[in-house]
Order: C-alpha cells, then sequence, then structure tokens
C-alpha cells in the first residue's frame, strides 16, 4: 500500500512552518551556491530512498538558498506572493494532476478556467467577447499576444502566417516605447519576427510613450503595424496614455497590444482605475496572476478582443485527440503549450477568496505603501526620481553611482528587506516594488529605517 501520509505530512509541517516564520526571517538567501551543492548534491543515488526523508532533505537543504519572495518586506521584483486560499488551490492542483489542455482531459479544470477567465475579463473591463489564454508568464502572454497580432496583421495583408510562414511574407512594423518590458523583445524574437522590425517611440521623464511621436511614425512608413503600449513601467510604474494610443493607432488600421504585466491590476481600483483609461480599445493584453493577484507561480494571462484571431495564431488538431466541437474549452486554442497544468484553479480560488473588493484593497493597500516608503525616504535625504502613481519607487543617494550601489548592496546583504537595483536613464537607482498582499506600513517604516540606516553608514 502506497504511504501518502508519509512525505505529504512531512510536507505540511514544513510549508506551514515555513510561512508561519516568514514575517520576521531574514529577507535575503543566506547560503552560497557552494554550500548548497554541498547540502544537495552528492553521488547519483543507487536505490530508493523512503519519501518522507527525501522531503525532509530537500527542505533542509535548499531552507537558507530561498530567497523570501513572500515576505512582506521584499521589494526586489514585482513578484507577488500567495494567498492562503490560492496556495490550498494550487497544492490540490497538484494532486489532482490533471492535464488541462483538452477539455476531454479534463472536464472540471476546463470549466473552471471557463469561469475564472469570465470573471478576469469582468474585472478588467474588457470587451465581453474576450478571449483567454492561462500561460506561464507575461513573457508568453506578450508572445502569445503578438502571435494573435502578427496573425491577424498577414492577414489583412493577404497571407496566411500559420500555413506559409515568414519567408516572402508582407513586412511587419513594430511599434513600442523607448522604455519597453525587454519581454516584447524577446516575444518577437520568438515569433520570427527579430528586434530589427521595432521601432522605438519617444517617451517623456516618466517613460510614458508620447502619442504625438507615435502618430508621427505611423504616418511615415509602409506595411501592416503593431503598435505595443505598456500600462505599468517596470522602473517607474508609469502608463502609457492608452486611449490616445489606441486611437491614432487604430486610425492607421494597426493592432494595439498592451504589456499590462502588472499595470492592467489597476483597473481593480476605483482611483487607480483611471490610469486605464481607454484599455479597452485595445486588440490584445497581457497580465500576470503572479503579481497582483498574488498566486503562486506560474500564472500569466493573455487576453484578446479577437478570438477567431487567438485561435488562428494558437489551435491545433490531431487525429488522435479528442477535441470539442459542442463549444466546450480546448485551452490548446489560447496558448502556446499543447500539456499544462491547470493554472486556472489557483485563479479562480483566489478571485473566489478576494472579490473585486478584496483584490481593489491590496491594489489600494500597495500603491499606499509604495507612497509611503517614497516619503519616508525623500525626508531621510533620498532622491525619488519618479512620480509614485502605482507602486514602484525609484531611489537614488547623493547623485552618487557608486553610493548607491553600495546601499543597495549592502541593504540585501543585511536582510532586514531585499529590494533590487536598476539604471534609469543612465543613472544607478534603488528600485523599490510593492506588491506583496502582506506589506502593512510596519513593513514599510522598518525598511526605511533599515535603508536610511544603511546610507548613514556608507556616506
Amino acid at each position: 500500500m502506497v504511504d501518502w501520509d508519509g512525505p505529504l505530512t512531512e510536507a505540511f509541517e514544513r510549508a506551514t512552518t515555513y510561512l508561519a516564520g516568514l514575517p520576521e526571517r531574514r529577507v535575503g538567501p543566506r547560503a552560497t551556491a557552494a554550500e548548497l551543492q554541498a547540502a544537495l548534491g552528492g553521488p547519483l543515488p543507487t536505490g530508493p530512498t523512503d519519501p518522507r526523508e527525501v522531503v525532509a532533505q530537500l527542505a533542509d537543504g535548499v531552507d537558507d538558498g530561498l530567497l523570501p519572495s513572500g515576505s512582506g518586506r521584499f521589494f526586489g521584483f514585482v513578484f507577488g506572493g500567495a494567498t492562503p486560499a490560492s496556495l490550498a488551490a494550487d497544492w490540490l492542483t497538484t494532486t489532482w494532476d490533471q492535464n488541462a489542455g483538452l477539455y476531454a482531459a479534463s472536464p472540471a479544470a476546463a470549466v473552471v478556467e471557463d469561469i475564472a477567465a469570465s470573471w478576469l475579463v469582468e474585472l478588467f473591463g474588457l470587451p465581453a467577447t474576450t478571449s483567454v489564454g492561462f500561460v506561464t508568464g507575461a513573457q508568453m502572454a506578450n508572445f502569445t499576444g503578438l502571435a494573435a497580432a502578427r496573425h491577424e496583421v498577414l492577414r489583412r495583408a493577404g497571407w496566411d502566417v500559420e500555413r506559409d510562414g515568414l519567408i516572402g511574407a508582407p513586412p511587419i512594423r513594430v511599434l513600442a516605447g523607448a522604455e519597453r518590458h525587454d519581454t516584447i523583445d524577446r516575444a518577437l524574437r520568438f515569433l520570427g519576427l527579430g528586434t530589427s522590425c521595432i521601432e522605438s517611440i519617444a517617451v517623456d521623464e516618466q517613460g510614458r510613450m508620447r502619442p504625438d511621436a507615435l502618430a508621427e511614425a505611423l504616418a511615415d512608413g509602409a506595411g501592416g503595424v503593431i503598435v505595443c503600449a505598456q500600462v505599468g513601467n517596470v522602473n517607474t510604474g508609469a502608463f502609457d496614455p492608452i486611449r490616445e494610443v489606441c486611437e491614432v493607432a487604430h486610425e492607421h488600421g494597426a493592432w494595439v497590444h498592451v504589456d499590462g504585466a502588472f499595470g492592467l491590476w489597476a483597473a481593480m481600483s476605483d482611483e487607480l482605475g483611471t490610469l486605464l483609461d481607454g484599455v479597452e480599445l485595445a486588440d490584445s493584453w497581457a497580465t500576470d496572476a503572479h503579481k497582483w493577484l498574488n498566486v503562486p507561480y506560474d500564472s500569466g494571462l493573455v487576453f484578446c478582443a479577437h478570438p477567431e484571431a487567438h485561435r488562428a495564431a494558437m489551435s491545433i488538431r490531431a487525429a488522435y485527440l479528442i477535441q470539442d466541437e459542442d463549444g466546450e474549452r480546448d485551452s490548446l486554442d489560447y496558448n502556446p503549450e499543447f500539456s499544462r497544468r491547470a493554472r486556472g484553479i489557483p485563479v479562480y480560488a483566489a478571485i473566489r477568496a478576494l472579490g473585486r473588493a478584496g483584490i481593489a484593497e491590496i491594489v489600494d493597500r500597495c500603491h499606499a505603501m509604495a507612497n509611503r516608503f517614497a516619503d519616508a525616504l525623500r525626508d531621510g535625504g533620498a532622491d525619488v526620481l519618479n512620480d509614485v502613481i502605482l507602486n514602484q519607487v525609484l531611489v537614488r543617494f547623493g547623485d552618487d553611482d557608486a553610493l548607491t550601489r553600495q546601499v543597495i548592496t549592502t541593504v540585501q546583504n543585511e536582510g532586514t528587506c531585499w529590494m533590487s537595483g536598476t539604471t534609469w536613464q543612465g543613472r544607478a537607482a534603488m528600485r523599490i516594488s510593492v506588491t506583496n498582499w502582506t506589506t502593512g506600513p510596519a513593513d514599510i517604516d522598518r525598511s526605511a529605517e533599515t535603508v536610511l540606516g544603511t546610507l548613514r553608514k556608507v556616506s
């Protein structure tokens, strides 16, 4: 008889101990790569080991190498965390081990995903007929949205890219802000368009695309056009003026894709939703659920206002597959994977547990905490480089690259909080991202005190 209780009990106890300790855990890894190799490595096992012992040894071995990104004092990247409902649902998703590629492979997974998709479309205020794909993250969400864009732009030019490929195809121009996220460039590489098709559009001092520069570029050139807009600059949090971008782009017959990896979640907030004015006018959108919805990794979302283009770019048919012809959801029609885990289940659980009001509270609180952090650092003598309109704070110390980088490294090594460095407009900066659902005033005050204390120490 299989012993499930032993290893699962060990995993449960280790998990709950880890989660209970997060509020006071050192925010940063404590072991070097060599130390982790020594703890986890060794010769290839030649025989079986008790599963509970394997789980215990694994938990012991990795503990000092974990970056506690679920901590309320982790500000290094826009990572979020995991809410209790989404984490529990994710455990069940792994236990059920469903292949969510086809309705026939898991009717339950398909229906849960379909319901979650409809909720998401309503939450973001997108057209009711919008199609939804559950992917790994914003990279593949951008890839999928741009694949649909590639299909439609070439279809309008009389070219079937899925059948005939790109050799000999009409040219495609991609207009994107100079401060776009690198996942746009990478997606275009994956799609065979290459980065040389990108025409960088001038941005303002906060990184927002300038509509006048976009209009000028659209008027100066021929061929099919995809415009890539951004809501939530990865450094400043700034939003492109989406309504103006969509209106000028559509006047020229362009497809508008919106990279909203974290910024799209501002739609949940009554106060911050105005940043997204006109976002429903776009043709495709990308975002992450493992950011502000705070579900476990990995969980990305792609939306398309043209389901036929979405399916044309992604779908596949094979004689051996049992594919639904009665309107039920086959998820492989909407994402680039064939087999995949049922990512929609944790998303469903998170939305069910939080509701619109709960998600809005997380977004609004993180926005308030980002401003609290900025105010504290500014009062302590730091320079805040951006308008804190969402959750991102860019900080510089003494107009000195070396000092700024030294503060960042020292804070990371100290362990009270963890934030990353970046380069903004040619200058080194500390980059603070407030996205975790547990972050509160005490976390901000303690972290700001650590940063300012470090500045005084190293100055």
